[in-house]
C-alpha cells in the first residue's frame, strides 16, 4: 500500500515539474545572393549564394530554464548554425557548434555555465560593433571575431545594476579539425602530457547606461602540436584586447571600437583593429547603417580599410530584407576579401588590390 501511494504521488508531481520547465525552440533564416569582383590575380568574379552570413549567421536551436526555487534556475542552450545554400552544418561539421550548454542562474549572482560557449570577446563588441556578423564587415578582418567561442569552457557572466563582468576558461579550445578555417582549429587540448595545450581564457568588463554603454575584454588562445593559424605550440599564444563604445541619439546609434592583437604564431604578430560606425531609422520600417574599418599591422607595410553600408527594410519584426555593399582597399601584402560569406580561400583577391562585393538578401526569425 505504502508503495503504491509513492507511485501515485510520483504521478502527480509530473505535471507540476513540467509546468516549472520552459523549453523554446527558435531560429534565423538569412540568405540571398552576392557578388564579388577581384579575386585572384586574373581578377575574376563570382555570383553565389553565400553558406556563411548574410545580415547575421543562419541558426536554429533550443534553449530552456527550470524554475528551482529561491531565485535559482537551472538552463541549457543547444544552438546549431547551417548554411542555407545547401542545408549543412557550420562551424566545422558540429551539430551544435554555435552554442552546446547547461548551467544555474540566479538574479542575485548571475549565470555559471559549462560545454561551447561565446567567449568574452563576443559579449564586449556586441552593442558597439554596428553591422556586427554583416557579410561585409570585421569579420572579414579578424575570422576570430565569428568565432569566438570554445569548447570544454567554464563561463561566468553576472550584470550587478548598470556593470556587467564575465570570464571564461576552456580546457581545450576546439575540438574539430576543419584545416586553415577558423570555424574548426584542430586545437582539442586536455593533454595530460602537455596541461597548457589549447587553453582559452577571457575576460569582461561593461557598463551600460540609459543611452550609452562601454566595455572592454582580453580574450587569450593558446596553442597546441598541429593547431592551425600558427599556433601549433602550447608556447605560442594569441592574446587579443578589445574596446568599444555605443551611445543612442534619437534615432541613431553610433559605435566605436577596436582590438589590440598579439599573435605569436604569425610572422606580423602585433595589429591593430579599429572601426566605427552608425544606424539611423528613416522610418519605423527602414534602418540604413554603415561601419568603417581600418586594420594595420606593426613594422610592416600590409594594412587594409574596409568600408561597408546596408539597408533594411522591416515588413514585420520577423520578416525583413535587405541590400549591403562593401569596399576593401589592400596595402603591402595583404590579401584580405571583403566578403565573410564564402568558405576560406574563394573569394581571395590578389596583394596590394582592392575588391567590391554587394548582396541583396532576405531574413526571417522564427
Amino acid at each position: 500500500m505504502r508503495s503504491r501511494n509513492w507511485v501515485v504521488g510520483a504521478l502527480c508531481a509530473t505535471p507540476f515539474a513540467a509546468a516549472a520547465q520552459s523549453v523554446t525552440m527558435y531560429g534565423v533564416i538569412d540568405t540571398g545572393v552576392e557578388y564579388v569582383n577581384g579575386i585572384g590575380t586574373s581578377r575574376n568574379s563570382v555570383v553565389r549564394m553565400p553558406n556563411l552570413t548574410g545580415t547575421v549567421p543562419s541558426r536554429w536551436g533550443m534553449r530552456g530554464s527550470e524554475d528551482l526555487g529561491g531565485g535559482l534556475k537551472s538552463v541549457f542552450v543547444l544552438e546549431s548554425g547551417f548554411a542555407p545554400d545547401s542545408g549543412t552544418s557550420n562551424q566545422g561539421g558540429r551539430l551544435f557548434g554555435r552554442q552546446a550548454y547547461v548551467g544555474l542562474s540566479s538574479d542575485r549572482w548571475g549565470q555559471l555555465s559549462f560545454g561551447r560557449q561565446w567567449t568574452m570577446t563576443f559579449w564586449s563588441s556586441l552593442d558597439s560593433d554596428i553591422l556586427g556578423s554583416n557579410i561585409y564587415g570585421a569579420n572579414a578582418l579578424d575570422s576570430y571575431r565569428p568565432n569566438a567561442r570554445a569548447d570544454n569552457a567554464i563561463a561566468y557572466k553576472g550584470t550587478f545594476g548598470g556593470l556587467t563582468v564575465g570570464a571564461t576558461y576552456s580546457l581545450g579550445r576546439d575540438t574539430v579539425n576543419a584545416g586553415q578555417n577558423p570555424a574548426g582549429t584542430n586545437c582539442p587540448g586536455e593533454n595530460p602530457a602537455d596541461k597548457q595545450a589549447c587553453r582559452e581564457w577571457s575576460v569582461m568588463l561593461r557598463y551600460d547606461a540609459t543611452k550609452w554603454g562601454i566595455a572592454t575584454a582580453y580574450d587569450s588562445l593558446r596553442g597546441g602540436a598541429g593547431a592551425a593559424a600558427g599556433l601549433t605550440s602550447s608556447s605560442f599564444k594569441d592574446d587579443r584586447w578589445h574596446f568599444g563604445g555605443y551611445m543612442l541619439v534619437g534615432d541613431a546609434k553610433i559605435g566605436i571600437g577596436g582590438t589590440l592583437r598579439n599573435n605569436e604564431g604569425s610572422s606580423t604578430p602585433h595589429s591593430q583593429l579599429y572601426y566605427i560606425g552608425a544606424a539611423y531609422d528613416i522610418t519605423p520600417a527602414f534602418n540604413l547603417a554603415g561601419q568603417a574599418y581600418y586594420l594595420g599591422f606593426r613594422n610592416s607595410s600590409n594594412k587594409a580599410w574596409l568600408a561597408a553600408v546596408r539597408g533594411t527594410f522591416s515588413f514585420s519584426k520577423r520578416t525583413s530584407v535587405y541590400a549591403t555593399g562593401g569596399f576593401i582597399d589592400n596595402r603591402g601584402q595583404s590579401a584580405l576579401s571583403v566578403s565573410s560569406g564564402g568558405s576560406a580561400g574563394t573569394s581571395t583577391p590578389a596583394p596590394d588590390s582592392n575588391q567590391i562585393g554587394v548582396m541583396l538578401g532576405v531574413k526571417h526569425i522564427f
